[in-house]
């Protein structure tokens, strides 16, 4: 790619018309995706969004307000109720999001350039993301063909003369919110199982990342998505995120993003008592036992908070190692971070792009000075590389000799900052593990099969690895324990998420029932 984005987008507009529609006044800017269309928005008002690399404008889009909620809201809601995406044989939707998979694994390169403009994480991992979108899609609608064959079970009943099943049926209007740190692939996790249950969708994108969350709108145009099933608002929090938590339309709200927001949405949702998932952060651990191979450990280490520049919500950014090994691990990890190559996220070898946008940045500065204020060691990075006067970039940062109490270790920081303490014993590597008000991962590596399964049982998390950090997998259930959130994503999971079930009792004896008339 040209440094320049305005160079790069005029020279690839062509090929990549939405990138050209987002760009000085094309025909997506200022407008949502409402029942099956770009619309012109009923806001006024604009928002910004930046190239993190370089900190130039990428496009400035419809800051959506109440108004443009409603008119969103009211497409989903005559699609669900007037229109025949519900009503439909899961099979028959499976079409659709086979559609769409295909569109998006043929838009490949596209998308993921797009996401490495507008959210700075390097080109493999944004590829990496958007294959995975695609497979999400694939995924959800496999579920959607068997759903019919599963979607009523005949109930067993003590009294004679009564019939009853329980059925499936798709919930109904879906208010979805998602995060900045992997814009399309949330998106995914959200719209295509809402989709293949046959619920119909609202979608409010972080204003921070929102574009290709647009082009999943051109995507569902393109796979001749029934109008009305999915619609776009882009928005801040305030006024689009809360109209859309708090409309009364809205059946059920499903959300990612940090804890006190998710707190804001339970409560919003409360007002009506909303069906809510919510999926929040992080602060998981990483137990590494004295038998494990020290590169494996530093691989996993590094991967499970430099990846995605550790915005990630599961990252394990407590590492916990045995005393035994602690000194030669650390000699090892600090070596193998100075090796890592930091830059825009285009260019070819980078590991390690920008944080998001200059707030993002910021709160990482701050909560590394604090960690120092507070008196753990600041064995390495934690600042701006020299050779960059734009761009939000930053070393990652290692600390040492953290106490359990402080700030930096139990509270969730967001980006590549990772906490690193020696144990003694299995007994107390646990309890610092779960020594958290979160929940949602957890891994430990050791060669002993035995003492990983002890360990797994134990660790309070809703995902734990073995020998591993961040893998991640459609099939298998995403959520957390305690302030981590509520619900599961993915797999089967994810798709019950997006179902009700009711109870069909049906008297059929051809005595009466005598109980009053006799």
């Amino acid at each position: 790619m040209n440094s320049s984005i305005s160079n790069y987008i005029n020279k690839i507009t062509k090929k990549y018309p939405l990138i050209g529609q987002l760009h000085d006044g094309g025909s997506i800017q200022n407008k949502h995706f409402i029942n099956g269309k770009f619309q012109c928005a009923e806001s006024t008002e604009t928002f910004t969004v930046i190239n993190p690399a370089n900190e130039q404008v990428l496009a400035h889009l419809s800051a959506g307000n109440k108004a443009d909620i409603n008119n969103a809201v009211a497409a989903a809601k005559n699609a669900f109720y007037q229109g025949p995406w519900p009503n439909m044989k899961g099979s028959e939707r499976a079409v659709y999001l086979r559609k769409m998979a295909a569109i998006i694994t043929r838009r490949l390169t596209e998308l993921s350039d797009l996401e490495v403009l507008d959210n700075g994480k390097p080109f493999p991992e944004a590829k990496w993301d958007i294959e995975d979108t695609a497979g999400t899609f694939e995924f959800y609608a496999n579920l959607a063909d068997s759903f019919d064959e599963h979607s009523s079970k005949e109930i067993s009943l003590p009294e004679p003369g009564f019939t009853s099943r329980a059925t499936k049926e798709p919930l109904g209007v879906v208010g979805a919110i998602i995060p900045w740190n992997f814009p399309m692939l949330m998106a995914a996790w959200k719209v295509a199982p809402a989709l293949a249950a046959g619920c119909t969708v609202v979608l409010k994108p972080s204003e921070v990342t929102p574009l290709t969350a647009l082009a999943l709108g051109e995507i569902a145009q393109e796979a001749d998505l029934p109008d009305g099933v999915l619609n776009i608002v882009t928005g801040l929090g305030q006024p689009a995120g809360q109209a859309l938590a708090e409309h009364p339309d809205i059946d059920k709200l499903a959300f990612t993003g940090s804890v006190p927001t998710g707190s804001k949405i339970m409560a919003l949702a409360a007002k009506d008592i909303k069906n809510i998932s919510l999926e929040l952060g992080g602060k998981s651990p990483l137990v590494i036992f004295e038998d494990t191979d020290i590169d494996k450990a530093v691989e996993w280490i590094m991967f499970g908070i430099f990846w995605n520049q550790g915005q990630v919500c599961s990252a394990t950014s407590r590492v916990l190692v045995s005393e035994n090994i602690y000194p030669a691990l650390m000699k090892r990890l600090i070596e193998e971070t100075k090796k890592i190559t930091i830059g825009a996220g285009d260019i070819h070898g980078v590991l390690l792009g920008p944080l998001v946008n200059a707030a993002q940045y910021e709160k990482v500065k701050a909560a590394i000075a604090r960690g120092v204020q507070e008196g753990a060691t600041l064995a390495y990075g934690g600042i701006k590389p020299a050779h960059f006067d734009k761009g939000y970039f930053l070393t990652p940062a290692i600390f040492t000799d953290v106490d359990e109490d402080s700030w930096i270790w139990q509270e969730e920081i967001f980006g590549p900052v990772v906490c690193i303490k020696a144990f003694k014993t299995e007994q107390e590597a646990i309890a610092l593990a779960n020594n958290s008000r979160f929940g949602l991962a957890a891994a430990v590596m050791s060669k002993d099969q035995a003492r990983c399964d002890r360990v797994a049982k134990a660790f309070k998390a809703g995902i734990v690895w073995v020998n591993c950090s961040q893998p991640t997998f459609v099939e298998a259930p995403w959520g957390g324990y305690k302030q981590s959130g509520i619900g599961r994503e993915l797999g089967e999971w994810g798709f019950n998420n997006y179902l009700e079930t009711k109870q069909i009792t049906q008297f059929t004896s051809d005595e009466p029932w005598g109980w009053y008339v006799k």
